[in-house]
């Protein structure tokens, strides 16, 4: 069915509709809960249809969803998102689902759980794999406040391939605090197909009689001699491990109930029921097996699961493109590596569960033998391409600027400080847009400028790029880091064999007498068109492009320094970036004597919100307007 305007209808979401609490939430009979269900995905498919956003989890997760909520007392009892962008069915069911048609868009709801948003987020979530360690602490704190809640985690999507998880299990196993983990295997990695017997074997491993039934038998087998009772407890492990497969998570200290179909109702509240009224001391670990874009056809169809989507038709699943001026900064990079991996064997590339989203995927296609995905494990990627490069090769480690963070040991101890020529590419450096604070890459140039022997280069356009992927490739005597925005440049053509740069050396490209521009990155174009604002105002304004944060460019600042009044430095970087090397490099070379005035132009220090990338820019003071108002700040107009 369609509207006038030919667009598919809203599907009717009759019960739905008439909750507008938990209460009435949990005063559904179980029976109605499967149309709950429905009604849920569908409003899910609509929202997301007219704003884009993470789709394919959710809908994996919207049975889990209704029985968590309909099972727990949230908020009271917490339940903790893992990773976040599976929370959209959990936003319609607490009280957000007349907000859903702003998420992700500037003043709307975050795509992720946010603690100031809702009380039932008790825990932001933007990154993976924190659930577990964060819900281990909430347990510990309810302990020792002798508090009684339920704390429950769920942890999914690729988050349990994070070493972090891990860690925090084997703290949670041994902590002897009440804590229930949901593990959302939506791949099938784990578990083989669930049915019938495994959902009975689920609910009699869940069941209070069989955990009395358990303490007892470990009671009776504690009075035979300790040979006896090793051999007990192994036969039951052993029995477990036959019918459950949850081996490890007993080895680590969990109660290991599952696989349980994700999808069934039936199946999954008595088990949820079971565990909460359970009150074990020991943690659980309930293996809910669910399929990523479950009840939408065209995101079941399509191998990434429609796992984050522009805006699209409901009925036919076709998305929206966006207009492009050209390739993106990340085709181009892709490119650019793939070709020049052709003639070079030593080139290798790793990323982090990134391949699409860091053009690897292209690369990939070129030299299967040579890519390397490692999972939700950026310290591991970091080393690993440590160990590469320490045999020999050329490795290149694709991150977003924002999950490098998670690697920053890695970086300093394993890279940095032996000198080793990896090669990192930070995509998604700078405002994000729509995906706001948690993924805003404003903090690379401040944690790499820092670091020993690492030379940080960014580009203004899509040719510096392809130069600067050149320049990283030929230097083999330190690490090298390239930093570039989501999106697209401004359209500059490519070179068919790009030239490598000389390392620390910036390049003028527009020639002034009052003030002088100093920018860094894709900041160049609205660096340039501040300065034809400027010379309509009778202000002559030079601009210039540093490329490198480090090494900077002394010469370039010598110069600029010493035949302008003023000096304005450029970046899409937090404070403690690229402006603090130039003015720690002015200051260390006496070029702030003869009374230059200097202003650092920076995002601010704040965390940013989901916007457009432009509408971030504009709010941060890094567009032309902001630009140029710094200057005339600067010479004091």
């Amino acid at each position: 069915m369609t509207t006038q305007n030919g667009k598919s209808a809203p599907r009717a979401t009759p019960v739905l509709d008439g909750i507008s609490s938990m209460a009435e939430l949990r005063a559904l009979p179980e029976e109605k809960l499967p149309a709950l269900a429905d009604d849920v995905r569908a409003a899910m498919i609509e929202a997301v249809s007219t704003t884009g956003g993470h789709l394919g989890a959710g809908l994996g997760v919207v049975e889990l969803t209704v029985a968590l909520h309909y099972v727990f007392d949230t908020p009271d009892d917490r339940l903790i998102w893992d990773v976040g962008h599976q929370c959209y069915p959990h936003k319609i069911l607490t009280g957000r689902r007349g907000l859903m048609h702003r998420i992700r868009q500037k003043d709307g709801l975050s795509g992720f759980t946010k603690r100031g948003e809702s009380p039932f987020d008790p825990f932001g979530a933007g990154h993976s794999s924190t659930s577990v360690s964060a819900g281990l602490g909430m347990a510990v704190a309810r302990d020792l406040k002798h508090e009684n809640r339920d704390v429950v985690c769920v942890i999914g999507d690729g988050a349990m391939s994070a070493g972090m998880a891990f860690e925090a299990l084997n703290n949670a196993g041994s902590a002897n605090s009440r804590l229930i983990v949901i593990l959302n295997d939506n791949d099938m990695s784990i578990a083989p197909p669930v049915g019938a017997m495994s959902a009975y074997l689920s609910r009699l491993l869940s069941s209070q009689s069989y955990h009395t039934l358990r303490s007892a038998m470990k009671d009776v087998a504690a009075l035979f001699p300790s040979s006896i009772e090793r051999a007990a407890r192994k036969a039951e492990e052993y029995a477990r491990t036959l019918v459950t497969g949850g081996t490890l998570f007993e080895e680590m200290g969990f109660h290991y109930i599952g696989p349980v179909d994700g999808h069934r109702l039936d199946h999954l509240v008595p088990v949820l029921k079971n565990v909460r009224a359970a009150k074990a001391s020991r943690p659980i670990l309930v293996h809910v097996v669910t399929q990523k874009g479950r009840g939408y056809a065209p995101a079941e169809r399509a191998a990434d699961k429609y796992h984050g989507v522009s805006c699209f038709d409901v009925e036919t699943g076709r998305q929206e493109k966006a207009k492009r001026n050209g390739p993106t900064f990340t085709e181009v990079f892709a490119d650019a590596l793939t070709r020049a991996a052709e003639t070079d064997p030593k080139i290798v590339a790793a990323t982090a569960a990134m391949p699409a989203g860091t053009g690897l995927d292209a690369f990939a296609a070129a030299h299967p033998k040579r890519m390397f995905d490692v999972g939700i494990a950026e310290q591991h990627a970091v080393t690993f391409a440590a160990g590469l490069a320490a045999e020999g090769l050329r490795p290149f480690v694709a991150i977003y600027s924002t999950f490098l963070q998670r690697g920053f040991d890695q970086v300093v101890h394993d890279v940095a400080l032996q000198n080793l020529p990896v090669r990192f590419i930070l995509d998604r450096a700078g405002f994000v847009g729509a995906d706001g604070a948690t993924h805003q890459g404003a903090y690379d140039l401040a944690y790499l400028c820092c670091l020993p022997n690492m030379t940080v280069m960014a580009p203004a356009d899509e040719a510096e790029l392809a130069r600067m992927i050149a320049t990283a490739i030929a230097h083999d005597s330190g690490p090298v880091a390239v930093r570039f925005p989501r999106g697209c440049g401004p359209g500059e053509p490519v070179p068919d064999a790009p030239k490598p740069l000389r390392i620390g050396r910036g390049r003028i490209v527009r020639e002034g007498t009052d003030a002088a521009i100093l920018s860094l990155g894709t900041r160049l174009a609205d660096s340039l068109a501040a300065a034809e604002t400027l010379a309509a105002e009778g202000i002559s304004a030079t601009v210039a492009d540093a490329r490198f944060a480090k090494p900077l460019d002394l010469a370039l600042l010598r110069d600029l320094a010493g035949r302008h009044a003023a000096l304005v430095t450029v970046e899409e970087g937090s404070s403690g970036g690229f402006g603090a090397q130039v003015l720690d490099a002015l200051a260390n070379h006496g070029l702030l004597d003869a009374g230059l005035k200097v202003r650092a132009l920076h995002i601010p220090d704040a965390c940013f919100e989901q916007d457009s990338q432009t509408g971030q820019v504009k709010a941060a003071g890094l567009d032309a307007p902001g630009i140029a108002k710094a200057v005339r700040a600067a010479l004091g107009r």
